[in-house]
């Protein structure tokens, strides 16, 4: 979804927590802006969890995909970000946090892109201010596949995830339509109270 140019970014060491965090952001991007095929809900159904609150939610993710397949997923899919039923959702940040589209926080997000020397690929159609988009960006910085300064994931987070990526999550997992989605909504709303939490005790 983006093409990373760097600009003048350390290279930084990523840790096993790092690349955890890379992984989890990772996978809610894609799940956030394509349907699962059969080859990731087989290997969703095999994840393994522990009683740590992001343990319960892989294991539950784990159940979600064992009971749907890649039809059932897709129909999902669309009725929660693509039709214009009672139950479709709106995952972007101008939504949430003006009630409209393409408002400032857009603006926000673009801005703090091209400071990072970050665009997004011409196939990408929808605004960057995507739930899905700027999990992929979350990804990058905390994987370091975009080159950036030391704290830049915090900012980033604290600019344009924190103040409304929680919510979206929640009505994820309320969603009437959601079943397999009802727990990737979970699995969001959980790692971003883990990830929130990290970065206020490290503040």
């Amino acid at each position: 979804m983006t093409d990373s140019i760097p600009k003048g970014a350390a290279g930084r060491v990523v840790d096993e927590i790092d690349r955890a965090r890379a992984q989890e952001y990772a996978l809610l991007a894609t799940l956030l802006t394509r349907s699962p095929d059969a080859e990731l809900l087989s290997r969703l159904a095999a994840l393994r969890g522990d009683a740590s609150p992001i343990g319960i939610v892989h294991i539950a993710l784990a159940e979600a995909a064992r009971r749907t397949d890649q039809e059932g997923a897709s129909r999902e899919f669309f009725a929660l970000f693509a039709g214009l039923g009672e139950g479709a959702l709106l995952p972007y940040a101008s939504h949430y946090l003006a009630e409209t589209l393409y408002g400032r926080p857009l603006v926000r997000v673009r801005e703090t892109l091209d400071g990072l020397g970050i665009e997004k690929t011409p196939e990408w159609t929808d605004p960057e201010d995507h739930a899905g988009f700027l999990c992929e960006i979350m990804a990058g910085l905390a994987g370091g596949s975009i080159a950036a300064p030391d704290g830049a994931d915090r900012d980033f987070f604290e600019r344009h995830l924190s103040p409304w990526i929680r919510r979206f999550f929640h009505d994820l997992e309320r969603a009437k339509s959601a079943d397999f989605y009802a727990s990737v909504g979970a699995l969001g709303r959980t790692f971003i109270d883990i990830e929130a939490e990290a970065f206020a005790l490290s503040a």
